[in-house]
């Protein structure tokens, strides 16, 4: 009698199944890694919107506060640039890993100094002069933070999945935002008094217990496999900026200008935030909750997206989703100026939640898949933070733009749509990627 075996004809190795797990792996890493980052950036654009007048520029007349506040949060996007000519280098040279683990200690370090910073009422003028130190250096962090993050999960993902695995990071960052919110939403209830002299401090020094879990989740995780054969190969940069300025300078500039549909995000979560509570008597719980609404529904349709430009291609997805923003910026000023919960609700799903979810979830395979794995960091890096420059001081033109009256938006509607469509106009110049090989990127430019 002749006994047929029923076991399967290959079952996979150890290391076959561990190679399996990396790319779901690689995208929790990022996905917290980002929630940390993103938590301690998004405090401080809401402490700028809301506390910092108060308590730093206590000094000059509340207008003049109130944009010494926010230019102190656009302050933290000069740092970037610089920032990502650094660690973009690092990153390029030494490995994602070791990078994104920096990134983490400087980040969280310098986010908690804010929250043990004595106020402008105890130590003067020296208050301000150093809390802008200290956005500086968070600026600093996030410049490697999500090239890093992406590179690290794109590096490790198959080419039919990138889009959506490197989603996760983005991902994170949504996460980051509404752990942000969710702390501030009870220490923005608290009485005036005891918010300006030790509540807002709790959300800073929150980050201290994010930075450990974060830092303990990205330790264990290896290099990438397309790091790791450049390295074997010797085919490392020895100055990844020359060969990024040499030879994808039309990259680069490419990715700057998409960037600019950035300048949505810092418009609703910090501009829009102390312009409907301060001019239109908008409850601050009620915008702060609007902004978590936005960023939950986010949190599903940005996978969403992500797997839709894993079958139809980067460029249709971001396009599309840059288009409706400039469109939809219109109504939504209309729902947060009307006074209605329902209405500003409903604008913060529809235009955060929905629609800039699409462009925020393509953009890290998008940019990430312009070059080549030797300056895969710093290309990234280096586009997104100058790009960003717009979206830091969004909040501070838009104030500046902002006219008198319930109409008083249209031309801060009007500045944030012409930058969506000058970023459309970028990326329908970029070659389409979500069919090309991981080994090929980058390899033939247009």
């Amino acid at each position: 009698m002749t006994l047929t075996s029923t076991a399967p004809l290959h079952a996979p190795s150890a290391a076959e199944a561990t190679q399996n797990k990396l790319p779901k792996r690689a995208a929790l890493v990022s996905f917290v890694g980002s929630m940390l980052e993103y938590y301690d950036f998004f405090i401080y654009g809401t402490a700028a919107a809301l506390i910092f007048p108060k308590v730093f520029f206590a000094n000059v007349d509340p207008s003049t506060a109130t944009l010494l506040a926010l230019l102190s949060f656009g302050i933290g996007y000069i740092a970037r640039p610089v920032g990502a000519v650094i660690l973009g280098h690092f990153g390029d040279r030494i490995g994602r890993k070791t990078v994104l683990l920096f990134t983490l200690v400087l980040m969280g370090g310098s986010t908690l100094a804010i929250g043990l910073l004595p106020d402008a009422k105890s130590i003067g003028n020296a208050a301000p002069v150093i809390l802008t130190l200290l956005r500086l250096l968070q600026g600093l962090s996030a410049a490697g933070e999500q090239s890093g993050a992406n590179s690290l999960t794109l590096e490790h993902s198959a080419n039919s999945n990138r889009a959506f695995f490197t989603s996760w990071t983005l991902s994170g960052t949504q996460a980051g935002a509404i752990l942000a919110t969710l702390v501030f939403i009870p220490v923005s209830s608290l009485p005036e008094d005891q918010l300006l002299s030790w509540g807002w401090r709790i959300p800073f020094l929150l980050s201290f217990f994010v930075l450990v879990v974060a830092y303990l989740v990205r330790r264990t995780m290896p290099e990438t496999p397309v790091f790791e054969d450049i390295k074997d190969k010797a085919q490392v940069a020895r100055f990844p900026l020359i060969a990024l300025l040499r030879d994808y300078w039309p990259d680069v500039l490419r990715v700057i200008v998409c960037a600019l549909i950035a300048t949505v995000s810092t418009m609703t979560a910090v501009f829009a935030l102390g312009y409907a509570t301060s001019k239109f008597g908008v409850a601050r719980p009620t915008m702060l909750w609007a902004g978590v609404l936005g960023n939950v529904t986010a949190l599903i349709t940005q996978p969403l997206w992500a797997l839709l430009a894993d079958k139809i291609g980067r460029k249709p997805v971001f396009i599309g989703g840059v288009l409706g923003c400039a469109v939809l910026l219109f109504p939504y000023f209309m729902l947060v100026t009307s006074g209605n919960t329902i209405g500003i609700f409903a604008a913060a799903m529809i235009l955060s939640g929905i629609v800039y979810a699409a462009p925020n979830a393509i953009w890290p395979s998008f940019y990430a898949e312009m070059f080549e794995a030797r300056v895969r960091y710093s290309g990234t890096a280096i586009g997104t933070q100058l790009g960003f420059l717009a979206a830091g001081f969004t909040p501070l033109v838009s104030a500046s733009l902002v006219g008198e009256g319930p109409n008083g938006w249209i031309p801060v509607a009007i500045f944030v749509a012409c930058c969506c469509v000058i970023s459309a106009a970028a990326a329908a110049t970029a070659r389409e990627t979500h069919t090309v090989d991981i080994a090929d990127l980058g390899k033939r430019r247009g």
